[in-house]
């Protein structure tokens, strides 16, 4: 799982509070039983990201980590493909709480994610 050491920078007083709400460590299950987290380090006021994604044993994969970047539109914060081939999406479903998908090797998994850290 993440480092202790992760490290979410707090966004800046020009990044708007629809992306800023994206800012923190997430965490949840993919399709109820694969765990996993989200951290969101930095966040430009145009919407463009660094994450950290980290998942337990997920179907074939062996627990990791992967480093990212992405941008957010509207309520959908998109990475781009991570070095482990997945595809990552997580849309702003209330304060607090992200629908997550998780989609790798022709296989798409989703879950419910909520904030444990700021």
């Amino acid at each position: 799982m993440l480092d202790q050491a992760v490290a979410v920078v707090p966004p800046g007083k020009g990044v708007p509070a629809r992306y800023a709400a994206f800012s923190g460590i997430w965490a949840g299950q993919l399709n109820g039983m694969y765990d996993g987290k989200l951290a969101v380090l930095t966040m430009s006021s145009g919407g463009q990201v660094t994450a950290s994604y980290a998942w337990g044993d997920l179907a074939d994969n062996k627990p990791g980590v992967a480093d990212g970047s992405g941008r957010i539109s509207g309520n959908t914060l998109k990475l781009g493909r991570l070095p482990n081939g997945a595809d990552i999406t997580a849309t702003m479903a209330s304060p607090g709480t992200l629908n997550v998908t998780y989609a790798l090797a022709g296989q798409t998994y989703t879950g419910l994610f909520a904030r444990v850290s700021q």
